[in-house]
């Protein structure tokens, strides 16, 4: 099978995207994928087998909607033109896989699409919400209802729609598309990338937590760096290491120098899936301080599967997914932006071994069920009958 991964999302750094692209490689399939690059980065590469075409910079820096906008549509175009060029270059696509966000995208399989390649949308995050919370507009309002409006047809127009998490199927199956034609893969970590390592990092006497993710308001991230700040004389030795990038990474950068917290709180940029795990193993514990009160509540993350599966402790907020699939046994929950709750977790985390060694043998018999090893057969099965369908 002939496969094309499209996403405006940079590849090395995009666990979900490769998930899919390297799983497909390793059982036979040729495997291509459109996506950003990076400042500095090349045009094209080869990543684990998969061929990797770079069709446009981005530097993660838009100020204004239509930066963002702007930057959507140049992709959409460009990515169009690629897939075209590449489908008609070789043996056709059998299978195009496009990556939400944006849900739009998928049109850029258009010509494929008339030639007979299959089309799956891939839901990363529901579109409206998303957008609702990042620019402050209501359910109800013009723009939440134009945004609905391009989910469906974005849906109507793909052959398949996967989804992230059981909340939003129900959601989307609700309002955009039908039960037979949406099914939910979770961003299960790839087990052939997060394995637990005996051997951790030597850490020379510091306490790390570590947060690798967007770098977002509604992420919570402000809540872990004040806990930090909260936390400086009862836990001197305290660093909160940040891995990603965002387009709210000023922020976050200013109230560390406002909190005067430069020696305790460090910022790294984006690390590629495979160097992920070493920075996971050199951790004391995992944090994922997404707020309830915004698009975060819902939106399901990979950082907590992959902080089990490579043995490290895991606090988390309230929200209402975090709950939906984790319990105490699990993962320490805090009220979601309370940077006092959270800081009583790290504290109880760090003075309880017995604490910490509970959690770890829980998750490890959890994370026996929940990978990608496990799971990979549900992507595949819908892949190869979509195909078959032809």
């Amino acid at each position: 099978m002939r496969v094309c991964m499209v996403a405006y999302t940079f590849y090395e750094g995009d666990n979900r995207v490769r998930r899919y692209a390297e799983s497909l490689r390793r059982r036979g399939d040729e495997v291509d994928a459109i996506v950003l690059r990076q400042p500095k980065s090349s045009s094209f590469c080869e990543v684990s087998g998969v061929n990797v075409y770079k069709i446009q910079k981005r530097d993660i820096d838009e100020k204004r909607q239509i930066d963002y906008l702007i930057k959507l549509l140049l992709f959409l175009f460009r990515s169009a033109v690629m897939l075209t060029k590449l489908h008609f270059k070789k043996q056709r696509y059998d299978l195009i896989h496009v990556h939400s966000v944006p849900d739009f995208e998928v049109f850029a399989a258009l010509i494929p699409k008339l030639f007979g390649a299959k089309i799956v949308l891939d839901i990363h995050d529901i579109v409206p919400e998303l957008f609702a919370s990042k620019f402050g507009a209501k359910h109800g309002s013009l723009l939440f209802k134009m945004l609905v409006f391009v989910e469906r047809a974005s849906m109507a127009f793909a052959d398949h729609v996967i989804v992230a998490n059981h909340i939003w199927h129900e959601r989307l199956i609700s309002r955009s598309v039908s039960s037979k034609k949406c099914s939910v893969v979770m961003n299960y970590p790839d087990t052939h990338i997060f394995t637990c390592e005996s051997s951790r990092r030597i850490k020379n006497g510091s306490y790390i937590m570590v947060y690798p993710g967007t770098l977002s308001i509604h992420q919570g991230l402000e809540t872990a760096i004040r806990a930090v700040e909260m936390l400086k004389k009862e836990i001197p030795e305290l660093q909160l290491h940040i891995y990603g990038k965002g387009t709210d990474e000023g922020y976050f950068q200013s109230l560390v120098k406002e909190l005067k917290l430069e020696k305790q709180v460090f910022f790294n940029g984006i690390v590629p899936i495979e160097k992920l795990p070493q920075v996971i193993s050199g951790a004391d514990i995992g944090v994922e301080p997404k707020l309830s009160r915004t698009f975060g509540n819902e939106a399901f993350s990979t950082k907590i599967l992959e902080f089990m599966a490579m043995g490290v402790p895991v606090i988390a907020s309230d929200t209402l997914v975090h709950k939906h699939y984790f319990d105490e046994t699990l993962v320490q929950f805090f009220r979601s932006e309370d940077v006092s709750d959270l800081a009583d977790r790290i504290l109880l985390l760090r003075k309880s071994s017995s604490l910490r060694s509970k959690l770890v043998t829980n998750s490890f018999k959890f994370m026996k069920e929940y990978n990608w090893e496990a799971k990979k057969h549900l992507y595949h099965s819908m892949v190869d009958a979509l195909v078959k369908d032809k």
